[in-house]
C-alpha cells in the first residue's frame, strides 16, 4: 500500500482519496474536497487501524522542510497509582472535521510546511499508539511550537473519549463533556 503522501484523483466527481497503508493488508481510505489536501498543506484521520508513525512522517515531506518533529502518543500501564489495562476510545462523527480543523491552525504558524495527525478509536492495549502527529517546518524551533500547539489543541478540542480500563475490574471515562 502507498503512503498517506500518495494522492489519488478520483473519476470525475472532484474528489481526492489518500491511501493509508495498514497492517495485516488493511488500509485506510479518506475522502477530501479536491486540492484542499494538496493545497493546506494538511493531514489528519480518525482511524480504528493501528497507526504508523512512517506513515504520517512521510506526508509531511517537503523540499522546504528542515525540522520535522513527531509526538506518539501511547497507552502506558498506569493512571496515577492505579493499574490500567487497556483503554478504549471513541469519537464524536464531528471528530475528524474538528481535528482538520486544529490542523489548519497549526500549519498557519510561521515557517510551517505541513502537518499530519491520525488518532485512533477502539480497544488498546498497554503499548499501543493511540495518537501520531508530525509538523514539517523551515527550522526545529517552528516545528516544536506548532507540535505542541497541535497536540495540546487536539486533547482540548477534538471530540475523542477514553475509556480507562483498569487491572482491578474497574473502569473510568476521561475527557467526556
Amino acid at each position: 500500500m502507498g503512503s498517506l503522501s500518495q494522492i489519488i484523483t478520483s473519476g470525475g466527481g472532484g474528489s481526492i482519496l489518500v491511501g493509508v497503508g495498514g497492517v495485516d493488508g488493511g488500509a485506510l481510505w479518506l475522502g477530501c474536497a479536491e486540492g484542499s489536501l494538496l493545497m493546506s498543506g494538511v493531514y489528519v484521520a480518525v482511524s480504528a487501524s493501528p497507526l504508523s508513525l512512517d506513515e504520517v512522517v512521510g506526508s509531511v515531506r517537503d523540499p522546504r522542510v528542515g525540522g520535522v518533529v513527531t509526538f506518539c502518543g501511547v497507552v502506558r500501564n498506569h493512571d496515577g497509582a492505579r493499574d490500567v489495562s487497556g483503554l478504549e476510545y471513541s469519537a464524536h462523527p464531528s471528530a475528524e472535521d474538528v481535528l482538520r480543523e486544529v490542523a489548519q491552525e497549526a500549519v498557519a504558524f510561521e515557517g510551517v510546511h505541513a502537518v499530519a495527525a491520525v488518532h485512533r478509536v477502539g480497544v488498546l492495549e498497554v503499548g499501543d499508539v493511540a495518537v501520531v502527529m508530525a509538523v514539517g517546518a523551515e527550522h526545529r524551533g517552528e516545528a516544536f511550537a506548532a507540535c505542541r500547539f497541535f497536540i495540546d489543541e487536539l486533547k482540548q478540542r477534538v471530540p475523542v473519549w477514553k475509556h480507562q480500563l483498569f487491572a482491578d475490574g474497574s473502569d473510568e471515562w476521561v475527557g467526556t463533556p
